[in-house]
């Protein structure tokens, strides 16, 4: 038996009594990554992006091991619901334009001690000030880097389309304007290299672009690691209480904590390593996140119909951003129909062996956004369900 098939055999146990869709982390498997990103931050701290989990009783597993401080949140009603749930350090890794968010920030001590706010534009200052409705209390302002690799004299731009604050003068520019304005404290600074932790290196079938995405991320991180120290050390010369620079992300972890400028690393997707992790040379994970389909249909030989499970993720549109059918193994889309809304085929000869009621097990393309489509999370140890636990959505949460 392959280790697939033997977990495969393992979920189909531990989840026999279920109907599915039914989605599970196999806590072994996220146990086993956790400790995989610790060993590669080398001593640094990470900073656990809630984007990529989506679920509160796993935030706190994983907060409660070695190595791991603080929660990266994606929109400030997030980062307010978890504050006031426990979490005492969170950093807004977005800019927000939520008027009643800053409001109710401004206004409770406790929540203005634990939220740190996204600036990269000093008139989202302005709106922050505008939205305060009376509040006094000091906002804690993270600026942002942009790391994009400009080649061929700024004619090609590589990297997302993020903060418009590039150079040192133009962060220590930002980061006078806060000093110099009442309400708000510099705490720290950002800066997220998603064309180096978030881009596979070695694509199966395709050498020369992963040999092209490598010499492009080499290049990227010489780069970023001159101006991002350049950076840090401007914006220290203004703010020399500055409390953290954040970097990196799963797919650079060890990279960007080499850095000396740097003194946490950001990272959730490494926990379930979803289908976009699979190709890296940096790392290996193991999958711990999967979401059950029941076979529903048997079409003809090779052929089995799963109900629903069209669950793209986002990004540019693409075959990368579907759930890939993980187990059993040997299952593929029929390229006419992909993944449905309400009905999947899936072809191959692992299909005969499947019965009407049997489970199909996917693989997300990306990590969290697989909480958005349940309600609860199913936490698997060797072949027992141990507990079950609800996703931001199964507490009535869905933030964007």
């Amino acid at each position: 038996m392959t280790p697939r098939a033997a977990d495969r055999a393992r979920y189909d146990r531990a989840t026999a009594h279920l109907d599915a869709p039914v989605a599970v982390v196999d806590l072994e498997a996220f146990d086993a990554n956790a400790d995989d990103l610790v060993r590669r931050a080398g001593g640094k701290p990470i900073r656990v992006a809630s984007k990529s989990v989506r679920c509160r009783a796993l935030l706190e597993r994983v907060l409660a091991r070695e190595g791991f401080a603080g929660i990266m949140s994606f929109t400030l009603a997030e980062s307010i619901w978890l504050a006031r749930a426990g979490f005492d350090d969170v950093l807004l890794a977005y800019p927000s334009a939520d008027r009643s968010g800053f409001a109710e920030l401004a206004g409770d001590a406790k929540l203005a001690g634990a939220v740190t706010v996204m600036v990269d534009d000093p008139v989202q200052l302005d709106l922050i000030d505008r939205a305060r409705d009376g509040g006094g209390e000091e906002i804690r302002v993270c600026l942002e880097l942009d790391t994009g690799l400009r080649l061929l004299g700024g004619r090609v731009r590589i990297g997302a389309l993020r903060s418009p604050l590039r150079e040192p003068a133009h962060l220590a520019e930002l980061a006078r304007s806060v000093d110099r304005r009442p309400g708000f404290r510099l705490v720290g600074l950002m800066a997220y290299e998603g064309h180096v932790a978030g881009v596979g290196d070695s694509v199966a079938g395709r050498p020369v672009r992963s040999r092209a995405v490598r010499l492009m991320q080499s290049a990227a991180r010489r780069e970023l690691a001159v101006r991002r120290a350049a950076v840090v050390r401007a914006v220290r010369a203004v703010a020399p209480g500055l409390e953290f620079v954040n970097g990196g992300g799963t797919g650079s972890v060890q990279h960007t904590a080499a850095e000396a400028a740097v003194t946490e690393i950001a990272a959730g997707s490494g926990l379930y390593v979803p289908r976009l992790f699979d190709n890296y040379t940096a790392f290996a994970g193991r999958p711990a996140a999967l979401f059950a389909q029941p076979v529903v249909r048997r079409p003809g030989v090779g052929v089995v119909t799963v109900l629903g499970g069209g669950y793209p993720a986002s990004g540019a549109p693409g075959a990368d951003r579907l759930p890939v059918p993980y187990l059993p193994e040997g299952l593929r889309y029929d390229r006419d129909e992909g993944a449905g809304e309400v009905q999947t085929p899936l072809l191959g000869s692992a299909a005969d062996d499947l019965l009407i009621g049997d489970k199909v097990w996917f693989r997300h393309a990306k990590a969290g956004e697989l909480c958005e489509r349940f309600d609860e999370l199913r936490l698997i140890e060797g072949d027992r369900i141990t507990a079950t636990v609800p996703t931001y959505r199964g507490e009535g949460r869905t933030f964007l």
